[in-house]
C-alpha cells in the first residue's frame, strides 16, 4: 500500500504565515504538521511507500523535508504556482499516480489535518473490509456540514451517497480528508474525471465511486483537527504543545 499526502495547496487563509512557505510543514507540537501522519503510519510497516503532491512554489521546501525522514518519500511537482491555476486534489491524486506509475492500493491523506488516533487503526479497517472506505464523525453543526463532505449510509456503513458542501445536507455524518483506495478504484480515476466528477475537492472522487462501487464508512475513534486558519493553528498548538513525539 502506498500513501499519497495532499499539499498542493496555497493555504490562503493563513497568510502570511504561509505567503513563501507550505502549511503542511508549519509545525505543531515541536514538529512538522505532516511529521505527526508519516510517524504514525510509520511504526507498523503497512504503508510500504510515501508520496507528496504539491505545488511548483513549495516543491523545494518538500524535497529538503523528505530528504531528512528515514522513509524513502517521493515529492511530486504539479507544476502550479498560483491559487488560481491550481489542478485541484482530484487531479493532483491522478498526476501523482501517472508521475509515480503508482499500481496499488492507495492511502490519500491531507497533509495539513491532525488526529488525536492512529490512521492505522482506518487502514485496518479498510482492508478488513476489502473495498475502498472513508473514515465518518458526527457534525452537530448544519452551518459547518455546508463546508463538508456530507454522507448518507446504512446500518452496515456502506455509503448510500456523498455531497460535497451540500445546501441542504441529507445526514450529520462528515467525512474528512483521509481516503483508502483499493487499486481498482485508484484505475478509475480517468473516467471520473472524464464523466464530469468535481475536481476541487478530494471528497468527489468518493461521491463519484460510491455511485458505482461499494465504498465503506468507519467512524472516526477520535478526534480531528482541522488547519484551517490562524486561528484553528494557534488552537491546535496549543492542543498539541504536551503530547510526546
Amino acid at each position: 500500500m502506498k500513501c499519497l499526502i495532499l499539499a498542493a495547496g496555497y493555504a490562503t487563509r493563513l497568510r502570511p504565515l504561509t505567503d513563501n512557505f507550505p502549511k503542511p510543514l508549519l509545525e505543531v507540537g515541536g514538529k512538522p504538521i505532516v511529521d505527526w501522519l508519516v510517524d504514525d503510519l510509520s511504526r507498523e510497516g503497512k504503508v510500504d511507500g510515501f508520496a507528496v503532491v504539491t505545488n511548483h512554489r513549495f516543491a523545494g521546501f518538500f524535497e529538503d523535508w523528505a530528504s531528512g525522514r528515514r522513509e524513502e518519500i517521493s515529492v511530486v511537482d504539479d507544476g502550479t504556482s498560483t491559487n488560481e491555476t491550481r489542478l485541484g486534489a482530484v487531479r493532483d491524486i491522478l498526476y501523482a499516480v501517472e508521475a509515480l506509475g503508482t499500481d496499488d492500493d492507495l492511502l490519500v491523506i491531507a497533509g495539513d489535518n491532525l488526529l488525536d488516533f492512529s490512521l492505522n487503526r482506518f487502514v485496518d479497517h479498510s482492508l478488513g473490509k476489502g473495498t475502498s472506505c472513508v473514515m465518518r464523525y458526527f457534525e452537530p453543526s448544519e452551518d459547518r456540514l455546508r463546508k463538508c463532505g456530507v454522507l448518507e449510509i446504512d446500518e452496515t456503513g456502506l455509503i448510500l451517497s456523498m455531497e460535497e458542501k451540500p445546501a441542504e445536507p441529507k445526514s450529520h455524518w462528515c467525512c474528512p480528508p483521509f481516503y483508502f483506495y483499493k487499486r481498482e478504484d485508484v484505475g478509475r480515476i480517468p473516467d471520473a474525471i472524464a464523466s464530469g466528477c468535481g475536481v476541487d475537492a478530494p471528497g468527489s472522487l468518493v461521491a463519484w465511486l460510491a455511485a458505482r462501487v461499494p465504498v465503506y464508512s468507519m467512524e472516526m475513534p477520535g478526534c480531528r483537527y482541522d488547519i484551517g486558519d490562524l486561528e484553528s493553528y494557534k488552537s491546535v498548538c496549543r492542543t498539541f504543545s504536551d503530547i510526546k513525539h
